[in-house]
């Protein structure tokens, strides 16, 4: 890139010094980067709490059903009459925890904390782009997260469609208590959320377009941001096709049209709906959906490549097959939306199209894979708590992924679609293994971001609790689903075809509430080690990135002086011919060394 941009930002530099911030532009209204992504941490940690105790809360329904329960008297008030779950809020409850858990913690928790603290970081850019957009994203993601939990105070409930929203449940204000203004608080609270998500994205792509620092190639690019850049594209192709779903969503609901409502029949009487299709609906949500897992785990696997390369202490296997899978999996994603909607009635040639893509997105997937095992082989692993949560995102990225292959055959997933088995295979592939991307990401940034080190005791307990009770509630849900237990059921006491299955959910549910409970450690852990955590020293894990050679003490600019010039790649560790096992990216090359090829 030209020498030019890099001169404007050194001047930018010098005029941070002049003014004083006050408390409000610092830590509330701020713009610069780094507090941005503090931010977005802590309100995706704040909202993971509220999705976290969400599934307890229905877990323990299904295990035991009909009982009265303390817990639910005092959260869910007329909900829950004489410590009951009522009906209706059960699906309340199983929606919002999606929502929240899919769009307002792994979202905003990896794209919107790490790209922003690390983009800049790592490329050599004094902040992003454009701060003041930066800041008007997380604001509106902050806006977005409170009206989707004043949507649980509504007197009617919560949305009550599941997370996907479908209509007519979702397009008939009249159809249930939870489709009436719970159901239009969510469309706004997600049609906000989109807009956030947009300006973050675009904010993203030009940042590492126009401002990588001299010698900066899109080649000595570290992984994670090769993640984010291609995960922003992501974003900015999929979800105004959401927000268009969203807004046609209103306009059925408010405004007497009918995209998505056709011949629908109330207690006998026909509503004057004519020529829509829901299937129509299910097109959209899913052409954004499917996406939406890849960039919930496209962060989580450039944060993982970054801790197990300077963990490992060795370069990361197959750094070009890395940046091309990402590349891959990124195209694939838009052309596999249909294996959600195999028994939506879809031409079964169609369904078999679906199937050879989605069977194609393996193998990007799988070289990902394989490529971190061979970086850990004969690596010199420090078994930190960043590279425990890495090598456990790995883990329940192939065991989830293997189920997949079973959900994108269309003439396998017909037997368990719609049961506990597609439950286990999204929870471990997306869900647990972008929270361990997420976690891992923290204990690794967390001195970057507060200039002090978590207890890394505490992190081990944190790992294997949850590890084994991850693997406990999810990896029996499988064998449940195979045997026919239907999802989002809140009681299965009415079908003695199910009765056998009454102890595994008992089992599933002591694992989740212990699962639970553990994340108190890291809540407590992530909190107190802010003001009473170890100070940390400039490069804790002697890793060789650019985010590395700024001071600890946080500054306007991110470096004092000059920004620091790039003359190797991002992964030289344990390279023959230097004193450490690492070398900085902006160290020159010596005389007669050769820049490792990837």
């Amino acid at each position: 890139m030209s020498t030019h941009a890099v001169d404007i930002h050194a001047h930018d530099d010098d005029h941070g010094h002049h003014h004083k911030e006050t408390f409000v532009t610092k830590y509330i209204f701020s713009q610069d980067h780094k507090m941005i992504a503090k931010q977005y941490l802590i309100t995706g940690t704040l909202m993971g709490i509220i999705g976290v105790l969400m599934s307890i809360m229905f877990r323990i329904q299904i295990a035991w059903p009909e009982e009265p329960n303390v817990l639910f008297e005092a959260l869910l008030g007329k909900w829950a009459p004489g410590g009951v779950m009522d009906a209706d809020i059960y699906l309340a409850l199983v929606t919002i925890h999606g929502t929240i858990m899919v769009f307002f913690v792994l979202t905003a928790g990896l794209s919107g904390t790490f790209s922003n603290l690390l983009i800049p970081l790592q490329i050599g850019a004094r902040d992003m782009a454009s701060g003041f957009l930066n800041m008007v994203s997380y604001w509106l993601f902050f806006l977005s997260s409170i009206i989707m939990l004043i949507s649980l105070f509504v007197e009617a409930g919560p949305a009550a469609a599941g997370w996907t929203i479908y209509p007519p449940l979702s397009a008939l204000p009249m159809a249930q208590g939870g489709s009436g203004m719970g159901m239009t608080l969510w469309l706004i609270s997600m049609a906000i959320f989109i807009a956030s998500s947009l300006l973050g994205s675009l904010n993203y792509i030009v940042t590492v377009i126009n401002m990588r620092t001299k010698g900066m190639s899109m080649t000595r690019l570290p992984l994670t941001i090769w993640a984010f850049f291609v995960t922003a594209i992501i974003g900015v192709v999929s979800f105004p096709v959401l927000f268009a779903a969203a807004l046609l969503l209103i306009m059925d609901r408010s405004f007497g049209t009918s995209f998505f409502l056709s011949d629908i029949f109330i207690q006998g009487e026909v509503l004057h709906y004519q020529g829509g299709s829901p299937v129509l609906f299910e097109h959209l949500f899913w052409f954004l959906g499917h996406p939406e897992v890849y960039i919930v785990i496209l962060p989580a696997m450039g944060l993982v490549s970054e801790i197990m390369a300077s963990n490992a202490r060795k370069p990361i296997f197959g750094y070009r097959a890395m940046v091309a899978s990402i590349l891959a999996i990124a195209f694939l994603s838009t052309i596999v939306w249909g294996h959600h909607m195999f028994v939506s009635g879809m031409n079964p040639f169609l369904g078999s199209v679906f199937t050879f893509t989605t069977l194609l997105i393996a193998i990007p997937s799988a070289v990902k894979a394989f490529n971190w095992i061979t970086t850990l082989w004969k690596g010199n692993l420090q078994m930190n708590p960043a590279m425990l949560f890495s090598i456990g995102f790995v883990s329940t990225f192939i065991t989830g992924g293997l189920t997949g292959i079973i959900l994108g055959d269309s003439a396998l997933d017909i037997n368990v679609h719609d049961t506990y088995f597609v439950i286990a295979h999204f929870h471990l592939v997306m869900g647990i293994s972008a929270i361990y991307g997420m976690f891992a990401g923290v204990y690794h940034w967390y001195p970057k971001m507060f200039g002090r080190m978590l207890n890394k005791n505490l992190g081990y307990i944190h790992f294997w609790v949850t590890a084994i009770c991850a693997y406990g509630v999810f990896f029996p849900m499988h064998f449940i689903g195979m045997a026919g237990l239907p999802r989002r059921y809140y009681t299965n006491s009415a079908f003695p075809l199910f009765d056998d299955l009454a102890d595994v959910n008992i089992v599933i549910t002591i694992f989740a509430i212990i699962g639970g409970i553990v994340q108190i450690v890291y809540l407590y852990n992530f909190f107190s080690s802010m003001f009473m955590g170890a100070k940390a020293v400039q490069n804790p894990w002697r890793s060789t990135t650019l985010e590395w050679t700024t001071p600890v003490k946080h500054i306007h600019g991110n470096w004092p002086g000059a920004i620091p010039h790039v003359y190797r790649w991002s992964y030289d560790y344990s390279k023959p011919g230097h004193d450490d096992d690492f070398v900085p990216q902006n160290v020159p090359l010596k005389e007669g060394e050769e820049e490792l090829q990837h």
